[in-house]
């Protein structure tokens, strides 16, 4: 008999904190028990052997039988509702990597309840017609976006372009992952895994640059539908095989030669569907002939197609420098991964701390970054190659953006008492701003609710996320916040502060002692960067906040001496970034902001630097 191996991690909040201790079962198909794990401190368990079939019937299209075994999972823990994962396929030789995103109970909530994932057949096997309609090379349109640009987050419609369902928010790379993973076998040839994940990368990427969907009003990038798009299943495993391969090309997509455009890659199985583009199991037979990847592609695309890179990944705060970093790098990109993973540590203790030099990247360094590697199942060579750094970036921004919610919600006074207020479309103010961040916290644990910002003002998003919350949680999904809303807002809130393991809190702001700016570090933040921004020196902050090396943490409060003559510092804005934020956040007033830098409005763009007036 055939063996197929599962392992299992239980992580919660975009993976920004593992959730140990969490009970999980391994079944049978007639819920026989198999295994009893335990998740460990990062969340993991270990690998587990299942049996399954010979891996050669998943390799021919002619087999009429299933080529798998299908496997259930049951995951529970204290303060979380559990999780019930069916119909896991299990393949010959491969490793399939279960992520179990746990929900935390509500506060009054007393038993928990249990969600259910089916994950079933890929839809190679599926017998349904495609109609996958797209741009027949005109991209002419005034929705063609000026690049092509990793979507980070892509947002998933859960049904067809007008079904009433949820939409998903998920990393791009664990999107392309989880659609390969859906579409077709695991253990297909190399070439043909590739072929078909270039396939996949290029349709989405397509449905991005021509704003296929958005253009059309919708709220979503892409759906889940074989029939308009492609398989996606929300909370599948993922197979090592499909996994190390999307983390090498995730950001090369196919387009023709002298073009800029995702080309339009539709595909169907090839057997029980057929379509004028990519055939899934012709590739397998393509690449058993010896053909490469491209001369797959170019068996069903035009012969002067090419592969294409594009570095454009939207809200990263660190683009990847463009070369590997390893033993002996030096400089602020290696800083950058230290002070990332530093503080990433906090939340994976089983990383080692990292003792080199700041910006040297040496044995401690490679250490912290193998585990780390380990950790997220990314190949573990100890080099921080574009896979690593987008994971540890996506990462970074996902535990400090936890911490910042923490501080925040303090400062803001949520207290247990709902507002009494009604917003709705137009309303502002201060119940804005707690309603705004109650939706934010909330939308790192369940992920159909997207987070709308906080800028005070109930606009489109804000409406979204509302609506969002409101059909999570069987409310009438009316987008207004009334008693029962704020009501179940507070309920849920609450419960996520009692049922989930707390990030680090920020400190207490110090008194400004005069002639210095007194500054809380946020993400991205590097001594470097702020003393450039700032117009002084890392030694003068280092001297200033009492410090004794260059690492920082979300949340600290720093010194910083400025000039005693310019009236003002330079910021330069961020993701997320308001003048009404940004006023708050220094003490000063918008119309200030807008008088010092000459705006006529208050609209901002990222990398936009403007003078603050201390």
């Amino acid at each position: 008999m055939a063996v197929g191996y599962l392992m299992m991690q239980a992580r919660t909040a975009h993976d920004a904190l593992p959730l140990s201790g969490v009970q999980i079962r391994v079944l049978d198909d007639e819920q026989n028990r198999i295994y009893e794990l335990t998740t460990d401190e990062n969340g993991e368990t270990r690998s587990v052997s299942l049996e399954t079939v010979d891996k050669s019937y998943s390799q021919n299209e002619n087999f009429q039988g299933t080529p798998y075994v299908t496997y259930n999972v049951l995951a529970q823990a204290q303060g979380f509702n559990s999780l019930y994962v069916a119909d896991i396929p299990i393949f010959d030789g491969e490793l399939a990597v279960l992520p179990l995103a746990l929900v935390p109970m509500q506060e009054d909530q007393r038993n928990s309840e249990q969600t259910e994932i089916v994950v079933g057949a890929p839809a190679v096997t599926m017998s349904g017609q495609r109609d996958q309609d797209g741009p027949e090379g005109d991209l002419g349109s005034p929705y063609v976006l000026r690049q092509v640009v990793i979507p980070n987050p892509i947002t998933i419609h859960m049904g067809t372009p007008d079904a009433a369902a949820s939409n998903i928010q998920v990393p791009f790379v664990d999107y392309v992952k989880n659609v390969a993973s859906s579409e077709i076998y695991p253990t297909w040839p190399d070439a043909a895994l590739r072929a078909n994940i270039y396939a996949i990368i290029t349709f989405a990427l397509n449905r991005v640059y021509t704003e296929w969907y958005r253009a059309k009003g919708y709220n979503f990038d892409i759906t889940n539908s074989t029939a308009y798009d492609q398989y996606f299943v929300y909370g599948r495993p993922i197979y090592e095989s499909i996994s190390r391969i999307v983390d090498q090309i995730f950001n090369e997509y196919v387009r023709r030669q002298g073009q800029k455009a995702p080309y339009f890659t539709s595909f169907c199985n090839g057997t029980t569907a057929n379509c004028a583009g990519l055939s899934q199991w012709g590739t397998v037979t393509l690449a058993n002939q010896g053909y490469t990847p491209i001369r797959i592609l170019r068996n069903y695309y035009p012969d002067d197609i090419e592969i294409a890179e594009t570095n454009a990944v939207s809200n990263v705060v660190t683009s990847y420098p463009g070369t590997p970093l390893r033993v002996g790098s030096t400089g602020l990109d290696v800083q950058t991964i230290q002070t990332y993973l530093n503080r990433i540590r906090r939340n994976y203790p089983a990383i080692p701390t990292i003792t080199d030099e700041t910006g040297v990247f040496g044995e401690s360094t490679r250490a912290a970054v193998t585990k780390f590697q380990s950790i997220f199942n990314l190949a573990t060579d100890g080099i921080v190659g574009k896979a690593t750094w987008y994971k540890i970036s996506n990462l970074y921004t996902a535990v400090t953006r936890l911490a910042e919610l923490n501080s925040e919600g303090t400062s803001l006074g949520i207290g247990t008492v709902p507002p009494s207020s009604v917003l709705r479309q137009g309303s502002r103010g201060q119940d804005v701003i707690t309603l705004q961040y109650l939706l934010d916290v909330i939308s790192e644990y369940y992920a159909a609710i997207p987070s709308p910002g906080q800028d005070g003002i109930f606009g489109n998003k804000t409406g979204e996320a509302v609506v969002a919350f409101q059909r999570q949680m069987g409310l009438v999904a009316d987008g207004v916040v009334g008693p029962a809303t704020w009501n179940s807002l507070y309920r849920t809130y609450q419960g996520i502060g009692q049922n989930v393991p707390p990030s680090q809190p920020a400190p207490n702001p110090t008194p400004n002692p005069g002639n210095v700016i007194v500054y809380t570090v946020r993400s991205g933040d590097t001594l470097w960067l702020l003393a450039n921004r700032y117009g002084t020196t890392v030694d003068a902050i280092k001297q200033a906040s009492g410090l004794t090396s260059d690492n920082l943490s979300i949340g600290q409060v720093l010194r910083i001496p400025v000039s005693q003559n310019t009236g003002y510092f330079l910021y330069t804005v961020r993701p997320g970034d308001t003048l009404w934020l940004l006023a708050n956040r220094f003490g000063t007033t918008v119309n200030a902001i807008k008088n010092l830098n000459g705006l006529t409005s208050d609209a901002l763009r990222v990398g936009q630097v403007l003078r603050i007036p201390e």
